[in-house]
Formats: structure tokens, C-alpha cells, sequence
């Protein structure tokens, strides 16, 4: 397909334009309107099947615009695409989603930055200062657990799967009895796998052990009961809770324990318990807890 586009040629019919008449009132050049014809966002209303020459309907301008200025806020195509194709209040919605995803991930950023100037700067203290921790008292829990081997790039995704099959077990087990958890045995990072285990406390102990024996060793599913314990924890955002953010929560709250002449009795975790879908980046979402003694 040419690039060329000369004025001595008409369109087949009389309300298409030109590349370059089309792209003067789109505001956009001949490059970017060839662009957006490969990637699929914006086809010529006629190809030239001699020529090769494009042409527009004037029609189509709204959308060239559309698209130009979608494309600046960094928007993936097919996220561009599902807009342009949408329209509209529906086209609007899947802009809103977008965006509230990318606030996200820059205020996980500003948290991150802020972490990282304050270690390379030697401010850890003054960093870790910006948590409150305190203590809390917890009754004696059954839970229902899933555990897994996963690094961290995984780790939100099957957090999320998991206590989502947890929560419709529950059913089954009388019913969440308190706010979900993830237990971690061990580091999950990018270089090592943990073990998570993510729990649900429930109401019928019998139930949840029936529920278990039935559901076998596909999820590494199990049942047990938490022990009544003391935990020091902070409170931390749905943007700080991003890997590896939430490093500096947990590494508050372990300076705060050794300050206190306090032990670690236990893994550490995260009890989750806000509405994760409903809250915003800023909105506190989760406790990151050690058991103490």
C-alpha cells in the first residue's frame, strides 16, 4: 500500500477525503493516520484497490481524535480498541477502569520511591516511623487454608483466586467467621517461593473437616484451629500493599517488636479487611501482623 497521496487524484466517491485532507482536520499526520490503519484502530473507509491510496469519511475524524489522545495516556491497544469500539457511557466505564488501575500502580510507585530514597539515604528509622503499629488481642480461630509454592509476580493473582475459593467453601462450613489472612512460612520475592498459605476463618470446625477430606489434595487444602495470640500490626493502603512496597510495613513493625523487647511467635501476615474491588489507593485495605510475645 503506497504512501503517496496526490492531489490530482479524487476519491471514488464525493464525500471521502484524502491522507492528507482527512489528516488537516484530524489534526494528525499521514504517519500517525497509517499507524493506526496497521494497528487496527482506525480503517480507511476506501482503499484504492489500484492505487493503494487511502481515503476517509469526514465521519471518522471524532474517532482519529479519539484515539490520538487515548494513545497519551500510555492505554494498551486492545484497551484503546474496547474504548473507541465501545463508546459512549460504556466506552467512558472502560476508560474509568483503566485509569483507577493506573493510579493505582503510580501511587504503588510513589510509595516504592519513597522507600527506596529513604534506605539509600540511610533514613530507615524516620522511614519506618510513618507506620503506627500496635497490638492486638485474637481469639482462637478455625480456619481453612490453601497453600502455595509462588513467587511474587504471582502472588496477587492467586492471593485474590484463593480466598475467593475459600469464601465459597465457607458456605460449607458455616460461614466467615472473621476477616481473611495469608500466612507466609516463608520470603515470597522474585527469587523466593515461600511457601503463601492463604486462610479463611470459619464457624463449624466438623464441617470444615469434612469439607476438606471431600476437596482431597488439589488446592493442598486443610483445616485447622489458630491458637488465641497477641499480634503487633499496621495498617497499610491498597497502593502499599504492591510487592515490593509492602516490604517496608513488615519491616517496621519487625523494628518496633525488637524495640519493645517483644518475640516473633509466628509467620507474619496479611489480614485482609476492606472491600479490595471497592477501595481506592489510598484506602486502607490491610493489617500486616507477627504474632508476639
Amino acid at each position: 500500500m503506497t504512501d503517496h497521496d496526490p492531489t490530482h487524484d479524487d476519491p471514488t466517491h464525493d464525500d471521502l477525503l484524502t491522507i492528507g485532507a482527512f489528516g488537516a482536520r484530524a489534526r494528525l499526520s499521514a504517519k500517525a493516520l497509517r499507524l493506526y490503519d496497521r494497528l487496527g484502530l482506525l480503517t480507511p473507509a476506501h482503499v484504492d484497490e489500484a492505487s493503494g491510496y487511502r481515503y476517509y469519511r469526514a465521519g471518522q475524524v471524532e474517532r482519529a481524535r479519539l484515539v490520538a489522545m487515548l494513545r497519551q495516556l500510555d492505554m494498551p491497544l486492545a484497551r484503546i480498541a474496547e474504548v473507541v469500539e465501545a463508546g459512549g457511557v460504556a466506552g467512558a466505564d472502560v476508560l474509568a477502569a483503566y485509569w483507577a488501575g493506573v493510579e493505582t500502580r503510580l501511587a504503588g510507585q510513589r510509595t516504592l520511591a519513597e522507600y527506596l530514597r529513604g534506605r539509600l539515604s540511610g533514613r530507615s528509622s524516620e522511614m519506618y516511623g510513618k507506620f503506627v503499629v500496635e497490638t492486638v488481642e485474637l481469639p482462637e480461630q478455625v480456619v481453612i487454608t490453601e497453600k502455595r509454592h509462588t513467587l511474587a509476580d504471582e502472588l496477587p493473582a492467586w492471593i485474590g483466586a484463593s480466598l475467593g475459593r475459600l469464601e465459597e467453601a465457607a458456605r460449607e462450613c458455616g460461614g466467615v467467621t472473621a476477616a481473611p489472612f495469608v500466612l507466609y512460612e516463608s520470603e515470597v520475592s522474585m527469587e523466593s517461593d515461600g511457601p503463601a498459605e492463604s486462610c479463611v476463618p470459619v464457624a463449624d470446625e466438623a464441617a470444615a473437616r469434612a469439607w476438606a477430606a471431600e476437596r482431597g489434595r488439589a488446592w493442598e487444602t486443610a483445616v485447622r484451629v489458630e491458637p488465641a495470640q497477641r499480634f503487633a500490626y499496621t495498617r497499610i493502603t491498597k497502593a502499599q500493599v504492591a510487592h515490593p512496597q509492602i516490604v517496608a510495613a513488615f519491616e517496621a513493625v519487625e523494628e518496633w517488636i525488637a524495640g519493645q523487647g517483644l518475640e516473633q511467635a509466628g509467620p507474619c501476615r496479611e489480614i485482609y479487611f476492606a472491600d479490595w474491588d471497592a477501595a481506592g489507593p489510598e484506602d486502607p485495605v490491610c493489617d500486616v501482623a507477627f504474632p508476639v510475645r
